[in-house]
């Protein structure tokens, strides 16, 4: 109520008042006490910040779409109804949807189409609530639906009423002759649960369970939570700390083993990254790689992941243990840099090691999406160097034949999505001869990641493939704990009577 009172009182319908206290004033006072009135009235009006909220008003006003409150309206009115909710007792719940793919949507059917949807998205969402209740279009494709406050509203009947918005936004648009399939993801905030009680989090909270639900794919629902708040902590932590985590050494490779299914001996190790936090122990790569992208970093990780590579490849040798090769993951980011060549060269002749030692992972996502442009020479630019060329995760990238043979691939690297339970499953079997008839008539080598049981060890061994590798075999370890595991793996071999002269590896 003291919010309603206040908003009349600064608003534009105040000013209908000023006649009627000029006059009073006059009736009772006379001319002198309509002057005061006449002078006091315009002060007051301005410091309780009429004119600011007039153009508040009037901005909001001529922002409006279709209806729609822009994202500042909207987050004021989503203020107004929480001290609402908070002082009535009653309860409310922002929903935020996000169309997914909307770019692309605008690259293939154009920028009118685009408006087009958001305008029909906008209708759709508007008549799904009721007449009381606030939209806006807080982003390009983003709208937020704030409920007026209710007796009751709880988790159960947010999730329906998520479910109804995105029935009702994903219905296929039609334009032109040309019928148009949006889907949207949704998050969405309970009045009851946002951030610290305040209203200013309230929208952020909403849209950080949109993110949530965007990373678990297409149409996907999430309510906020405060692990969600914790984790985003966590993550600006990250952001923060990654900059000196790379510099100071806590970002490092961990090494796990590739040994050959003939002979059982070590092939090569792959470099996978980890950090050693100061509190937080060891982070696996699934949660710092994306602060590692975020801040640009992707050339700099990859240079320390070289460095430490070549560093222990160099270790072995003077240990004297066999390890033929060490593979490093390039993602597209550094693929693209014009002196990568010049660089790897110059890190080989530091440490005196030769190309082959190097095994230059790339993702079949890609290679596949990769045009003749720098990505394209530079990888063939290592292949001719004398490097190794391995394709990862080979299987979900839908790159060709032709690209294997345009790159000079030599070994494809099985997702473990084929590998799994393959011992216990024939379609998993069947798609990995495929994968296998069609290496061998390409001359190019296979290995198996994510072999985790030794039913899956002897059937890639059975059907043919060269290399294996995966938790079975080995974890990834630091490299103070490799030597000791060669040593111990090499012992192992010793002690198994040779049955048949396997391929050569």
């Amino acid at each position: 109520m003291r919010m309603r009172i206040f908003n009349v009182l600064t608003g534009p319908p105040a000013l209908a008042f000023i006649p009627a206290f000029s006059l009073a004033a006059y009736w009772f006072g006379g001319e002198g006490a309509l002057l005061v009135v006449a002078a006091l009235l315009p002060a007051i009006y301005l410091l309780a910040g009429g004119i600011n909220g007039t153009v508040g008003h009037l901005n909001s006003a001529a922002m409006t779409r279709g209806g729609l409150l822009p994202r500042a309206a909207m987050a004021e009115r989503c203020g107004v109804i929480f001290e609402q909710a908070s002082e009535s007792g009653m309860h409310s719940c922002i929903h935020v949807v996000e169309i997914e793919g909307f770019a692309d949507l605008v690259d293939r059917f154009g920028p009118a189409a685009g408006d087009a949807v958001i305008d029909r998205m906008g209708e759709r969402l508007t008549a799904a609530m009721r007449d009381g209740d606030v939209i806006g279009q807080i982003g390009d494709a983003r709208f937020a639906v704030c409920v007026s406050p209710v007796r009751h509203l709880s988790l159960e009947l947010c999730i329906q009423l998520a479910g109804r918005l995105q029935t009702a936004a994903e219905e296929p648009i039609s334009l032109d002759g040309t019928v148009i399939y949006a889907d949207v993801c949704i998050g969405f905030c309970q009045h009851s649960r946002a951030p610290d009680k305040q209203a200013a989090q309230w929208l952020e909270a909403a849209c950080i369970a949109l993110r949530s639900a965007q990373a678990r794919g297409a149409s996907s629902i999430r309510a906020y939570s405060d692990q969600m708040h914790q984790e985003r902590k966590t993550r600006r932590a990250l952001h923060e700390d990654v900059f000196a985590a790379l510099d100071s050494g806590e970002i490092t490779p961990w090494f796990q083993p590739q040994i050959c299914t003939d002979t059982g001996r070590i092939t090569g190790f792959e470099a996978l990254a980890r950090w050693t936090h100061p509190v937080r122990g060891v982070i696996p790569p699934a949660e710092f790689l994306p602060a590692v992208e975020a801040a640009n970093l992707l050339e700099r990780l990859a240079e320390v992941m070289m460095y430490h590579s070549f560093r222990a490849l160099k270790a072995w040798d003077t240990e004297g243990v066999e390890v033929p090769q060490v593979g490093v993951n390039f993602a597209g980011s550094e693929l693209s840099n014009p002196r990568l060549l010049e660089k790897i060269k110059w890190d080989l002749d530091r440490f005196e090691l030769t190309p082959d030692r190097l095994a230059v992972e790339v993702l079949e996502t890609v290679v596949a999406s990769a045009p003749d442009d720098m990505i394209t020479r530079n990888i063939n630019a290592l292949g001719a160097l004398g490097c190794r060329i391995d394709l990862d995760d080979f299987g979900t990238g839908n790159a060709s034949i032709a690209s294997i043979r345009r790159f000079s691939v030599c070994r494809i690297k099985i997702d473990r999505s084929f590998v799994m339970k393959a011992d216990r499953d024939p379609e998993q079997q069947r798609m990995i001869s495929a994968i296998l008839t069609m290496a061998e008539r390409l001359q190019v080598e296979t290995l198996a990641e994510g072999v985790e049981t030794v039913g899956e060890h002897v059937l890639l061994a059975q059907l043919g493939c060269d290399h294996v590798q995966g938790f079975g075999i080995a974890r990834p370890m630091p490299f103070d704990q490799t030597i000791d595991w060669i040593n111990a793996h090499n012992a192992k071999l010793l002690d198994v009577p040779q049955i048949m002269q396997g391929r050569q590896k």
